[in-house]
């Protein structure tokens, strides 16, 4: 029987693309809300670096299901901007603003600025942590820039004004599958998969194919 194993996010959008990432893994892949008694505690986001942060959530949520929990951290830097939103994208309004605030903010601080001084990368640090076997991560970077206006209703967060280097499409104007092969999440997490394999391995599962 396969393990299982924690997606430590409440982010219905990534969890959607964490479980498109991770198909065919040996592992039996539940979210915060199938995996522990009650309601899953909020973790504060602290960290100065993504991988800070991810390692937090990852810790915390382990602790909290019993399980070996994989967390991620994502977020947009922006040159102009001096690297911001960065660890705080997803709360740059405030905790719980919620994207499209986050996204107006965000154009609203751009504005004036010019197309070539609009460059950006998302980030992601992904953590499979086990407290009994260890921690792994791997982290990556998508390079693009912020448009002047919103394009697509795909993904999520920053997505519809992210113009990735060499596309003609946002990162929301493509299917997940395009998206996932070049994001900055779905390198993050394939180079992560083999540690994955190897952790399930070792707890049982079927061997890696």
């Amino acid at each position: 029987m396969a393990p299982t194993l924690l997606l430590a996010s409440a982010n219905q959008g990534k969890l959607r693309e964490l479980r498109t990432i991770l198909e065919g893994l040996p592992v039996e892949l539940v979210g915060l809300t199938e995996a522990g008694p009650g309601e899953p505690p909020e973790v504060e986001e602290t960290g100065d670096t993504f991988l800070a942060n991810a390692l937090l959530k990852a810790k915390a949520y382990a602790a909290w299901s019993g399980l070996a929990a994989v967390a991620d951290d994502s977020g947009l830097e922006v040159d102009a901007l001096g690297g911001a939103p960065g660890v705080r994208s997803a709360r740059y309004v405030g905790q719980g603003a919620g994207d499209q605030a986050n996204l107006d903010k965000l154009l609203a601080e751009l504005s004036g600025v010019p197309p070539e001084r609009r460059t950006a990368r998302f980030r992601c640090a992904a953590v499979l942590h086990d407290p009994e076997r260890g921690t792994w991560h791997a982290e990556a970077a998508w390079e693009g820039r912020v448009l002047e206006a919103p394009r697509g209703t795909g993904g999520f967060g920053y997505d519809p004004v992210f113009l990735p280097d060499g596309w003609d499409r946002t990162s929301a104007e493509v299917d997940q599958a395009t998206k996932d092969a070049a994001s900055h999440r779905g390198k993050a997490f394939r180079a992560l998969r083999p540690a994955i394999e190897r952790w399930a391995e070792g707890q049982g599962g079927r061997p890696p194919r």
